[in-house]
């Protein structure tokens, strides 16, 4: 028995002895800075401009001298000459198989291959007699290959991947997304070079990393602000293991944490009728800021975006960047259009809203601009003694909830909410419904009488 185990100890020490570790990297094709598998996704300019420059296949191999896997010259082998991307992609696939078969046959850019060429083109010289025997076909089986191991170094470190991952984001994602994602993405970087894992190979990063700075998201914020975190993290990982930098995306099997979602309440018509004359007398810009969440049921942040040339008063129209579309045209109802002042004087790039007044340029970004806006609503919430749960989105409630019920008095509920649908601008009834739920827009009648 003892010689047994003596055995299994012999095969572990073989098993991870050094020359058992994998001489190169498997070959991947460079494709012009740009993701192959949204190449339908992206505009003329995009795909023009990734046709500009040299795609070619690239892979590292083992140095001799130093013992680790250096990057070899790219191989472009005429590739570029094509013009289009399926005629190139597909020239460029079939040299990455053909450059990973010769690895696998022992090809060694640091050492004489005499050898192995002599064995391949003597495998395709053979005589004339024996070329016109037809050969049995031998059944399809599976060629060994070497095994990747995770914590191999890899073509790409930490700081590499994370680099291409935001620059195909920034490319991605509009301004005020991108801005969050490479927050949170940095914030991650930030913890591993805390923990000193950050100077390794993207495929150093396992499950049990990424739930171990996950993990201590929860104990400093909270569950929502960790769940966003994993959602951006999955994404980055989604785009690598799309571009064949890693083999899987296994964030996206680490799961959502249950969280309760802070929400907005409405204000009641009191509450409603003295902000409305205080700011009337302060601040008659916020006021008008409101009034275009409360009558045209618009974001903070969507009319923060409008500018003086999306403002068509004389044919009632708004052109706004919504959330779930690129533009979205609204009516101006003549409620509204009563308190907008001429704008027909002003520049037309000029933002509506601007920091102190109407039509002003100002420099900030979205994101700073409704900040600024919330700064200047908390100055009232204080006056009155409103607490976190009442804000500008707020007035978006108060005014559907209003809207729903007086709908409702003379409607039936579907029909109340295909005409809610159309003015609040909600893409789908079940996205509507779910809005209208969370509102409480729909109050039962009273039921003291079912008691006696």
């Amino acid at each position: 028995m003892p010689s047994f185990f003596l055995l299994l100890q012999r095969v572990h020490d073989k098993v991870h002895d050094p020359i058992m570790k994998l001489d190169y990297s498997e070959p991947n094709i460079y494709t012009g800075g740009v993701d192959i598998n949204s190449w339908s996704k992206l505009s003329k300019e995009d795909k023009k401009e990734a046709l500009s420059k040299s795609w070619y296949v690239y892979y590292s191999f083992r140095d001799p001298k130093t013992g680790k896997l250096k990057r070899q010259t790219n191989i472009k082998a005429g590739a570029n000459q094509f013009k289009t991307k399926r005629e190139r992609y597909s020239f460029l696939r079939t040299m990455r198989e053909a450059l990973s078969k010769l690895l696998e046959l022992g090809f060694n850019p640091y050492k004489d291959n005499s050898d192995l060429e002599a064995k391949l083109f003597s495998d395709n010289q053979e005589p004339a007699e024996k070329q016109s025997k037809p050969k049995p076909t031998p059944a399809l089986q599976p060629e060994p290959g070497p095994v990747p191991v995770e914590t191999e170094e890899d073509i790409m470190s930490i700081d590499q991947a994370f680099k291409f991952g935001l620059s195909m984001k920034e490319h991605m994602m509009n301004t005020n997304s991108y801005v969050q994602y490479k927050s949170r993405i940095g914030l991650f970087e930030k913890w591993l070079r805390e923990e000193k894992l950050f100077d390794k190979p993207i495929t150093s990063i396992t499950k049990k990393t990424v739930n171990q700075y996950l993990n201590t998201i929860v104990k400093k914020t909270s569950a929502r602000n960790r769940n966003n975190s994993r959602t951006d993290i999955a994404s980055l990982f989604q785009l690598l293991e799309e571009n064949e930098i890693v083999k899987s995306n296994f964030v996206q099997s680490i799961p959502k944490l249950k969280t309760v979602p802070k929400r907005n309440k409405t204000y009641t018509p009191d509450q409603e009728k003295k902000i409305n004359t205080h700011l009337e007398k302060h601040d008659p810009t916020l006021h008008l800021f409101i009034k275009f969440i409360s009558l045209n049921f618009l974001r903070p942040i969507e009319v923060c975006r409008l500018k003086i040339r999306d403002v068509d008063l004389k044919d009632k129209k708004l052109y706004v960047k919504a959330k779930n579309q690129p533009v979205k045209i609204k009516i101006i109802p003549d409620i509204l259009i009563k308190d907008i002042p001429d704008l027909s004087k002003l520049p037309g790039d000029a933002l509506l809203f601007g920091r102190f007044g109407i039509g002003e340029a100002w420099s900030a970004s979205e994101t700073n601009r409704r900040n600024e806006f919330s700064k200047r609503f908390k100055e009232v919430k204080d006056h009155f003694g409103l607490g976190e749960e009442f804000g500008l989105y707020s007035f978006r409630h108060t005014f559907i909830t209003k809207l729903y019920r007086k709908l409702r008095e003379k409607s039936s509920p579907n029909e109340t909410k295909s005409k809610l649908m159309l003015i609040t601008g909600h893409s789908t009834m079940d996205a509507l419904e779910k809005y209208l739920r969370d509102i409480d827009a729909e109050l039962p009648e009273d039921y003291s009488h079912l008691f006696k």
